[in-house]
């Protein structure tokens, strides 16, 4: 009885118009997500200078985008900027606002991965003779990398959840199609259950699969197919020895 007072929108009809809303949700999502990774490396590597001159500017960025609304953010980036003269589509603007926004956030937990890494590490890489940017590339970037992995993953499921705010600037991603359909059908109760739906069904795999490759990395599967490969051929090796 409940399914037949709930469900009576004719959802056929409104197929193509949600894949092409979530297919919108997913490019913000893709855009977004690595700016914010690349920005964050770069934030974290600036805290962790032992120059004031480049770690204060990085850390006040990291303290506004951390204590500043989102919404704030994506109505500062659309709507305030035009009065500068700095006019952005619809998609710069969305991507951008959770770009900045996540930033902040991701450098805080690739901050603690590489101050996580044991300092013995850095000495005997320095014994090794690498270099400054071989020892990061080589010997603390890819443990730091496993240890940012469970926070990195969050944050990316947070940041799919978080497109949705960008209703707000019509940005024709998935919840900007619910609102639509919703006008349109008189529905509103139907389209958002839908709608939650879709995004359950779209980010509980990405989060499980997040989850699987947090456990294989902390099982020591390699991360890299150059690594991947390196481990094999090493393996390859020891067989041969002992068949020797």
């Amino acid at each position: 009885m409940l399914a037949i007072t709930v469900f009576q929108v004719d959802w056929p009809r409104y197929f193509p118009q949600l894949l092409q809303g979530l297919a919108r949700t997913l490019e913000y999502t893709l855009a977004s997500f690595i700016g914010a990774a690349i920005l964050g490396l770069v934030l974290a590597l600036l805290r962790l200078s032992p120059q004031r001159l480049l770690s204060a500017p990085a850390a006040i960025y990291t303290e506004i985008f951390k204590n500043t609304p989102l919404l704030a953010i994506i109505f500062i980036t659309y709507f305030g900027l035009p009065s500068i003269n700095v006019r952005l589509d619809i998609f710069s603007a969305g991507a951008l606002s959770l770009l900045l926004f996540y930033a902040a956030y991701l450098s805080e937990i690739f901050r603690s991965a590489i101050a996580g890494v044991h300092q013995g590490q850095r000495e005997a890489a320095e014994a090794l003779g690498l270099s400054t940017i071989g020892i990061f590339a080589y010997v603390i970037f890819p443990q730091a990398l496993r240890l940012a992995l469970p926070g990195t993953n969050t944050m990316l499921v947070d940041l799919l959840k978080s497109t949705s705010l960008l209703v707000t600037i019509a940005a024709a991603e998935l919840m900007t199609q619910a609102q639509l359909i919703a006008s349109e059908t008189f529905r509103a109760l139907e389209v958002y259950i839908v709608i939650a739906a879709i995004y359950f069904v779209v980010c509980y795999p990405l989060s499980q699969l997040a989850l699987w490759l947090e456990r294989r990395v902390r099982a020591g599967a390699p991360l890299s197919l150059g690594r991947h490969q390196r481990l094999r051929r090493a393996a390859g090796l020891l067989i041969d020895v002992e068949g020797v």
